[in-house]
């Protein structure tokens, strides 16, 4: 049977948030329990309280204010949520104070621990393949130690395994419609959803890469690679670390984007950044450009759609991120991205910067402007256009200094 194991109520303050901004609450699970489900209310026209869980051996999932409620068993778990036998011993549910009004933010967390195993969710039915548009020919590169090839995708989407409308199925459907090779899926401060990519990857004919979007209230990182959990509450130093002693690579993201934009100390400062996200509307604005100069001279431009829901003006593919790699896996998506083989458009057809080496080539970008490092401006003629490449960034530009592709 059931048995409610822990009521907390209060009131979150103002003064609460500024003086510890995550809070834990404690709960305790008994030998032999087969689920556990946490229900979290407050008034959510005043606030936002975030939603996570620790378990007696280890971190559980996140689902931020994307869910009130959230179940962990031993056969499945909320989306969000790493399924399991819970531990008998103390856990914790994470409560993040991300927005308390000056009046304050009442609250009551619910705890119920389940004496046989809750009924597992009917799964929503997997999408038919979409049909893909024609993959763009662009050149192979061959050298003695193989061929690399450009492939198409998107650093940066979510699913309902955080505050996504979609299931990982239904994503990875409509990335490969849009002509996608590959789709970073970056669920916020979770890796529940990395098990269940490779599979409904190939349904669809996509790489989905594993990734994880490491989210605080003053900056968001993406994590890209199988490295385990990036723990959010430790500092971004440490984010780095375990990106890099894990095979990974961690690309600061959106850094000019109004509340979530990038804040955080680093002794160290990272290579990648998303430059090219939907933050920067108007691409005749030239901040990000300025700043990403400013933050390291030889910055990695990535470019994400940040994806959550259809009818949001964003597609998967807008932006389109190009690597050069030796094939469209997650391994050697990842190895491209750390080498600084990447292109960035406005999409999968768009206009294109692409490096070789010591040449540059333009496609399909006839009448616009080629920016090199040193600022110097040319126009490109014809529709498959090569130049000499200089050492850092080249973009195209319209007449009107809008942006139109990146290239390192």
């Amino acid at each position: 049977m059931n048995r409610e194991v822990a009521v907390h109520r209060g009131r979150w303050s103002l003064t609460d948030r500024l003086d510890a901004i995550l809070r834990e609450l404690p709960f305790e699970v008994a030998p032999g329990a087969a689920g556990v489900t946490v229900e979290l209310e407050y008034d959510r026209r005043c606030g936002v309280l975030d939603l996570g869980c620790e378990g007696a051996g280890g971190y559980r999932g996140w689902s931020g204010g994307a869910r009130d409620r959230f179940t962990i068993a031993e056969r499945w778990a909320t989306p969000g949520y790493l399924p399991g036998a819970p531990e008998p011993g103390p856990w914790r549910v994470l409560l993040r104070l991300h927005r308390v009004p000056p009046a304050g933010l009442e609250y009551t967390v619910r705890v119920t621990a389940h004496g046989a195993a809750p009924p597992e969710p009917t799964p929503p039915p997997v999408p038919p393949p979409r049909e893909r548009p024609p993959r763009r020919e662009l050149p192979v590169l061959r050298s003695a130690g193989g061929e690399l090839r450009w492939y198409a995708g998107d650093f940066h989407a979510h699913t309902v395994h955080s505050d996504g409308a979609l299931t990982i199925d239904e994503l990875a459907s409509l990335a490969a419609g849009q002509g996608l090779d590959f789709l970073a899926v970056t669920d916020h401060n979770t890796t529940s959803h990395h098990p269940h990519l490779p599979a409904a990857g190939a349904r669809h004919g996509i790489t989905l890469v594993p990734g994880q979007e490491v989210t605080r209230d003053d900056g968001h990182a993406n994590v890209f690679g199988d490295t385990g959990f990036v723990d959010f509450r430790r500092p971004a130093d440490d984010w780095y670390r375990a990106a890099r002693e894990g095979g990974g690579v961690m690309s600061l993201n959106h850094p000019l984007s109004g509340d979530c934009a990038w804040r955080l100390p680093l002794a160290e400062r990272p290579r990648h950044v998303e430059l090219w996200h939907s933050s920067w509307a108007d691409r005749r604005w030239g901040a990000p450009l300025a700043w990403s100069r400013a933050w390291r001279p030889d910055t990695v431009a990535v470019g994400g759609s940040d994806f959550h829901r259809p009818g949001e003006g964003k597609t998967p593919g807008t932006p389109t991120t190009w690597v050069l790699a030796e094939d469209p896996s997650p391994t050697a998506v990842v190895a491209a991205l750390a080498a600084g083989r990447t292109a960035v458009c406005a999409g999968p057809g768009a206009p294109l910067l692409l490096r070789h080496g010591d040449e540059l080539l333009a496609r399909d970008a006839d009448g616009l402007v080629l920016v090199r490092p040193d600022g110097t401006r040319t126009v490109v003629r014809g529709d498959r256009a090569t130049a000499a490449a200089d050492a850092g960034p080249h973009r195209l530009e319209t007449y009107e200094n809008e942006v139109i592709a990146l290239c390192q």
